[in-house]
């Protein structure tokens, strides 16, 4: 396509997540001109990609699915209180085709370039299917979890056998009856993908160097009359998601009338280091062990969290019931809270069958892939089929893989050689108008993530129709606005488990090879930083340069 055939927009959008249906849908009603490109045959994002077995949501659906609209909440039924994935992925089709969106979004077309001409102040964007599109606005829509993160292993592609990635599932499913299964990692979706893989399988074999804390996700079908309660109290329920700092309300339902009569029921301690040993065994039988997590104190004081992690370990012990399996899958030598939490379905439980094992990496490293398995410093294993459940390169392992270049023809990637520097985790010095939803900086992966997600949508579209209604050219943040949030950012993160010398998680970067480490997300909270995104707005866009045409 030569450059006099490029179509002319106002926005070009990439991505159609749950991000990027939420923004073409709020710059559709606001009659511009735009594109949004997606790489796969499908809309859904996170959510068309991730079809391993055992995907679903981690949060309880009714508080992960669009606010924003009325008439959505009302005329849609969930199945399960923490909804799969093929009814998620269905929910943000029925989305897509309930607001018209299908007709501004392109399907299996990759985003290659963005390039900006300062002169003409335009976005260039090109796609490998030979698009070039001229904009005004570009919107990266990308999603925190998008680009798979594969370990750098030794002769990886020398094996045999079928490999899958559990980001990049095929969409037909894989029948894994009767075969030798190997899996490596065990993040969320290690842990999801384990059972499930575990009850098809001749044989599974967890490979695992960093065991997570993981704990009981307690889903069920969902009950009719709560579903029904939630649609009439949803105005309540995203109101208290609105003031509560991870965007979550933890709706039980109707309260119930007191009975005068009844006792109190016994609620768990604040903090473990106001209770005796005794207490904390007696609560962990009380509450489950997912009480460790309520503890505020396990979240900054060192002791208090490896109080709540021994715990954790002889519970592991005891439910196991095997001495090596239960040893294995310890986490050992980082704190409770350093990593995403994980929540399971029948995850240990797995681990009691006699086709499950697991082996321990921590002693025992991968040394190379063979024809026929995997070699570690003690031994060789064999398996038909090999599983990575490595995670992603998480936050700006997308946006950093395409040939984005601002001002002067700088490109992002060199810029964020050193680790990510936004304002607010919507723009970077020398990129004018280009934003970023849920980017470095801002709560994303730390809070309920579609919540934030509405957030930073709002904010992109107000501001567009801002600089739209006041006839300027360009906005982007002042050098200085964005050194200082990027330190705010590193503050609110220090003291905390997250950021602990013997904490590596994908929050920092530290799971993929090469990346420097530094907390990417905001930890102060999404009412905090709301709060902080209108006051920069009230005082006219403090932190950032608006220039007039």
């Amino acid at each position: 396509m030569s450059d006099t055939q490029a179509i002319e927009l106002d926005a070009v959008i990439v991505g159609s997540g749950m991000a990027g249906l939420y923004m073409t849908k709020r710059l559709n009603d606001r009659g511009m001109k735009i594109q949004t490109i997606e790489a796969g045959s499908g809309v859904g994002g996170a959510w068309y990609w991730n079809r391993y077995p055992g995907c679903r949501a981690d949060l309880p659906i009714i508080e992960y699915s669009f606010s924003f609209s009325k008439e959505l909440e009302q005329e849609w039924d969930w199945s399960e209180v923490m909804a799969g994935q093929p009814e998620i992925e269905k929910y943000l089709n029925h989305t897509a085709d309930r607001f018209n969106l299908r007709k501004d979004i392109k399907l299996n077309t990759k985003v290659t370039d963005a390039i900006y001409d300062e002169a003409a102040n335009i976005w260039t964007v090109t796609t490998d299917q030979g698009d070039v599109y001229k904009a005004k606005y570009c919107i990266m829509a990308t999603g925190c979890l998008n680009e798979p993160n594969y370990p750098g292993f030794k002769n990886a592609d020398t094996f045999k056998g079928d490999i899958y990635h559990t980001a990049q599932w095929p969409r037909e499913g894989v029948d894994l009856t009767g075969k030798r299964v190997a899996i490596i990692g065990c993040g969320s979706s290690g842990v999801q993908a384990i059972p499930q893989i575990a009850k098809q399988a001749k044989e599974l074999i967890a490979f695992q160097r960093s065991p997570v804390y993981t704990f009981p996700a307690k889903n069920a079908p969902m009950n009719p009359d709560f579903l029904a309660q939630a649609k009439v109290d949803y105005a309540d329920i995203r109101e208290q998601q609105r003031n509560n700092e991870m965007g979550i309300c933890n709706y039980r339902g109707p309260k119930k009338p007191k009975d005068p009569n009844a006792a109190p029921k016994a609620k768990p301690s604040k903090k473990i280091m106001d209770i005796t040993p005794e207490q904390r065994k007696q609560e962990i039988a009380d509450f489950g062990v997912n009480v460790l997590t309520l503890y505020v104190d396990t979240y900054y004081n060192a002791e208090a969290n490896e109080i709540a992690c021994t715990l954790y370990r002889e519970y592991l012990q005891e439910f196991i019931g095997n001495d090596q399996k239960a040893d294995a899958l310890s986490p050992k030598n980082y704190p409770l809270h350093c990593k995403r939490p994980v929540i399971d379905t029948e995850y240990y439980s797995a681990f009691k069958q006699d086709n499950v094992s697991i082996v321990d990496l921590r002693d025992n490293a991968v040394e190379e892939v063979t024809a026929t398995g995997l070699k570690t410093q003690n031994g060789e294993y064999e398996f038909d089929v090999l599983v990575y459940a490595t995670g992603f390169d998480a936050m700006t392992g997308t946006i950093k893989r395409l040939n984005i270049r601002g001002r002067d023809n700088v490109l992002l990637s060199d810029t964020w050689k050193d680790g990510p520097r936004m304002y607010m985790g919507l723009q970077s010095v020398g990129f004018p108008n280009f934003f970023t939803v849920t980017g470095p900086g801002s709560p994303s992966v730390v809070s309920n993530v579609l919540h934030s997600i509405e957030q930073h949508v709002e904010w992109i579209d107000n501001c567009i129709a801002h600089l739209v209604d006041n006839n300027v050219a360009t906005i982007e943040p002042d050098l200085e606005a964005q050194d200082a949030w990027v330190e705010h950012v590193n503050k609110a993160a220090e003291g905390t488990m997250m950021t602990a010398p013997t904490c590596n998680s994908w929050y920092l970067g530290t799971n993929v090879e090469g990346k420097p480490r530094g907390f990417m997300p905001y930890l102060a909270g999404t009412k905090t930083y709301r709060e902080e995104c209108n006051d920069v707005v009230s005082k006219g866009y403090e932190g950032f340069t608006l220039k007039t045409a």
